[in-house]
């Protein structure tokens, strides 16, 4: 028996037991649901859940008959069990990429406070690739939306952990703690840990001007959008240059 393997992030890849299922979903709200059972699989969730997550607080006047028109024809492709509460049956070893991220992530967390750079690089590298795609990118409504800032928090974490790693380990990887520290800095430039992380990647790697810049930046935003100083942890490293 072939490996199920859902990919929801980027293009939604439905592999069930060898077969590609995505095709047979019912359109954009099939897709959406199919995504949230998915999610949702370990638990049974009620028909006022599923319309949340479909119509985002707005059903409707025919809800009900839509979503049991909707759950008719993912019946036909997917293990579905309930009526007025439903849940997904998925194999146990079912791989789905969001849960992947989430598990990487925690892997990367526990080894980096062990400071195990090595077994903290592959697991946040994991969860940034799955993490850098967006979910279920047809979809606006607020359930996907959610989904996507939580995503966004693991690409986040994920650049932070992949960074600092990096550093650690040294040599060649080098490059990618840069890399890895520039597109943190791009998503969460208030972020003062992704700021150290740029600019100790580029001292490393013989750029202390460009660590300077990195920190004025930095500096600068944080004194428009918030009024306030870098912290004392960051002026330190500035001072290290600076000397």
């Amino acid at each position: 028996m072939g490996q199920t393997r859902i990919q929801l992030c980027g293009p939604l890849v439905a592999r069930l037991s060898g077969e590609r299922v995505e095709s047979r979903l019912p359109g954009r709200q099939g897709r959406t649901l199919f995504a949230f059972l998915v999610l949702e699989r370990r638990r049974v969730a009620t028909r006022d859940e599923v319309t949340a997550a479909l119509w985002d607080g707005e059903p409707p006047a025919a809800a009900d008959a839509a979503l049991n028109a909707l759950l008719s024809k993912l019946r036909r492709v997917l293990q579905i069990e309930g009526r007025h509460e439903v849940r997904l049956t998925l194999p146990e070893d079912a791989w789905v990429d969001v849960e992947v991220a989430t598990e990487a992530l925690h892997r990367a967390e526990g080894a980096a406070a062990r400071e195990d750079w090595q077994a903290t690089w592959g697991p946040a590298r994991v969860a940034q690739h799955v993490a850098t795609r967006t979910f279920l990118p047809e979809d606006a409504g607020g359930w996907a939306s959610r989904r996507r800032d939580e995503l966004l928090r693991i690409l986040v974490s994920s650049l932070e952990l992949a960074a600092a790693a990096s550093l650690g380990i040294g040599g060649s990887e080098l490059a990618t703690a840069e890399r890895s520290a520039r597109r943190l800095v791009e998503l969460a430039p208030l972020r003062e840990t992704g700021t150290r992380l740029l600019m100790e990647a580029t001292i490393r790697r013989g750029n202390p001007a460009d660590a300077l810049v990195v920190y004025d930046r930095l500096r600068v935003a944080l004194r428009d959008a918030l009024g306030v100083a870098p912290s004392a942890e960051t002026q330190a490293l500035h001072r290290r240059l600076l000397g």
